[in-house]
């Protein structure tokens, strides 16, 4: 190699690594809620029966996925309900999904950031753009930038237009903290447990939104010990919660209506101060109704950010 090739491929290389170091330190694109969940189902009927009529949610078209259906509660908010495939696990969440302003810049974000298993930038037929990529524990997590100049009509009069919270299993909240809260910028809400010295659910809000993650955890300082978690035990874990201003009068409706699941539980108020009732979809998906403020003192730690208000 010659001595002005060599400065060539060095300067290449410098201007290679100057272009990373800035991306590396662009300012991470906001990530300002929950869009949806991506849920497996082995009777579609069934499914379309609970979201469409005792959920309220307008049934659409899956711009992602044609063997898919939404269910919206608001024009960027709604439940992916997916065909069980037949090599399927005890699981039947599929995916969880939050909207950012910027699909294409936290892809680059995230690339940046040295994650592995980052797909291409995919734009779906409503004109959406999104991405995915998985968390440290596998969970396929999708990044959704909505079309917002062609939103959905929500045509029905769903139970909650919000959903407020998405949890699901987590074994090492350390891991998981490296990629929501230290990568994404997930912050502080509340933590809590069902006994005392014991950590059972820790809630982290999105960085740009009241919305939030709720790790349901196993095994370690929690009360629920890793052998009991069958599938049953996972719907209860993998679920999201719809808020409701007044949980009195969204109960109320289900019952006047006849729209309660076959299966349901409460109202009870939750140990973060909020009453909360809980619906359970044909394939053991929890739906937690929860009110948006609480109403009572919260055990085992305050809240650290403001609650969503509708």
């Amino acid at each position: 190699m010659t001595k002005f090739a060599f400065k060539i491929l060095q300067f290449a290389l410098l201007a290679s690594l100057t272009a990373t170091s800035a991306l590396a330190q662009q300012q991470r694109p906001p990530i300002t809620g929950i869009s949806h969940m991506c849920v497996y189902a082995h009777d579609l009927a069934a499914s379309d029966n609970f979201y469409a009529h005792i959920l309220g949610a307008t049934k659409g078209v899956d711009p992602q996925n044609p063997a898919g259906t939404r269910y919206y509660f608001s024009p960027t908010q709604f439940i992916e309900v997916l065909p069980l495939p037949a090599d399927h696990t005890i699981s039947r969440m599929a995916c969880v999904a939050y909207n950012t302003a910027d699909a294409n810049g936290l892809r680059l974000y995230l690339h940046a950031h040295s994650v592995e298993g980052v797909s291409e930038l995919h734009t779906s037929t409503d004109g959406s753009r999104w991405f995915d990529t998985k968390d440290p524990e596998g969970n396929v997590v999708q990044f959704l930038q909505p079309d917002r100049a062609h939103p959905v009509a929500v045509t029905s009069e769903p139970i909650s237009n919000h959903i407020i919270h998405m949890g699901y299993l987590v074994h090492s909240r350390a891991t998981e903290d490296h990629f929501y809260r230290e990568l994404l910028g997930f912050r502080p809400y509340w933590f809590g447990a069902m006994q005392p010295d014991h950590v059972d659910w820790i809630s982290q809000q999105a960085p740009n939104g009241h919305d939030w993650l709720e790790y349901m955890m196993v095994g370690g300082d929690s009360t629920t010990p890793l052998d009991h978690v069958n599938q049953g035990e996972l719907g209860v874990l993998n679920h999201f919660s719809l808020g409701v201003k007044n949980m009195e009068q969204a109960v109320t409706t289900l019952i006047q209506q006849d729209r309660l699941s076959p299966r349901h539980d409460g109202p009870q108020m939750g140990k973060d101060g909020k009453w909360q009732a809980n619906l359970y979809d044909p394939d053991g998906t929890r739906v937690e109704l929860m009110e948006f403020q609480p109403v009572a003192k919260p055990c085992c730690s305050g809240f650290t950010a403001s609650s969503p208000i509708d």
